[in-house]
């Protein structure tokens, strides 16, 4: 069943756009309700103002007059515990799909500010956190970081957040719809497979290679591409056979870099942009020169954190192209 608060928020109050720059909460608005601890207090005060009439009791007209007005003084500080506070969104590091978004903002208020709950508005098919309780210190900001599931790649928008408060004594709850204008770039979720065969880098310009061929480096598991003459014989009959074969990797030649290309993969298009995402890991992580390429977009060869961001930011945004699904 929605609760009244809900009710008003999709009935009553005017929907708002995101808001650039600096959002500051004035009197139109917040919104205040009594809470179900409120409409208790306000019942069971009726029935001791009913109680003191009956029985003509001065001090029971004094008790209720004096703790209804201590229930009028806490609403007037419950909704003051919003009034002229400021919020500013942040930079949003960027995520891979299936992990939780992290928002960040920066929150600062005139005065002390106590007891201050914050949420990601609920958004369909989304789970909500629970409320994120912070104080605010006098003039000094601080910093407030709201987590949101992600379950696709590119662009996470950011809802419209709600803040609320039960200060002082939780008879009334004030409450504000701040709606800053910020986003998350989703990484495609990686699906990690054995690289994809290297390339040499020399003076003359790249042609096939096997990773140098002076010392032994290593072994790893044979793919369609690699030439017989690599084949670890001595390890695959050790196996008897049960396992995989294995393929010698040697390093003290030339330098190898990768080509990770769309054409190289035949899948679905999501599946192909996980794919090349745990690649493009893969080989950062490995240390290749490696380049990338999609319909319509191309990288050179090159590693580093910045290249590899460029390369999971294209994958993110990247569009299917007429035909790519094939």
């Amino acid at each position: 069943m929605m609760s009244l608060p809900d009710f008003l928020s999709r009935r009553v109050i005017r929907k708002r756009a995101p808001e650039t720059g600096t959002i500051c909460l004035q009197r139109r608005r917040i919104y205040i309700l009594p809470t179900g601890t409120g409409i208790l207090y306000a019942a069971t005060l009726l029935a001791m103002l009913i109680g003191a009439i009956n029985y003509d009791l001065g001090l029971g007209h004094a008790l209720v007059f004096l703790l209804a007005s201590l229930a009028l003084v806490s609403m007037v500080h419950c909704h003051k515990n919003l009034l002229g506070l400021n919020l500013r969104a942040l930079e949003n590091p960027p995520v891979y799909a299936g992990e939780t978004a992290q928002f960040h903002f920066l929150a600062v208020a005139p005065e002390a500010r106590p007891a201050l709950e914050w949420q990601i508005d609920k958004t369909p098919g989304c789970p909500q956190h629970p409320p994120q309780l912070l104080h605010l210190p006098e003039k000094t900001e601080t910093h407030l970081c709201l987590g949101m599931e992600t379950r696709q790649r590119g662009w996470l928008v950011l809802p419209r957040l709600i803040v609320q408060s039960r200060y002082p004594l939780g008879l009334f709850r004030a409450w504000s719809y701040p709606w800053p204008q910020a986003r998350c770039l989703v990484y495609p979720r990686p699906i990690f497979a054995p690289l994809p065969p290297s390339q040499p880098i020399g003076k003359g310009g790249a042609g096939p290679s096997q990773e140098g061929d002076e010392d032994f480096a290593g072994l790893r598991e044979r793919q369609p591409a690699d030439s017989p003459r690599h084949i670890a014989w001595k390890a695959a009959a050790r196996d008897g056979g049960e396992k995989p074969l294995l393929i010698k990797l040697f390093s003290g030649g030339a330098k190898a870099e990768l080509r990770l290309d769309w054409t190289q993969l035949s899948a679905d298009v999501e599946t192909r942009i996980s794919l090349l995402a745990g690649w493009v890991i893969r080989a950062e992580e490995a240390g290749y020169a490696y380049g990338l390429k999609l319909p319509g977009v191309q990288f050179a060869p090159a590693r580093g954190a910045a290249h590899k961001r460029r390369c999971l930011e294209a994958l993110a945004l990247h569009a299917p192209a007429p035909g790519a699904e094939k």
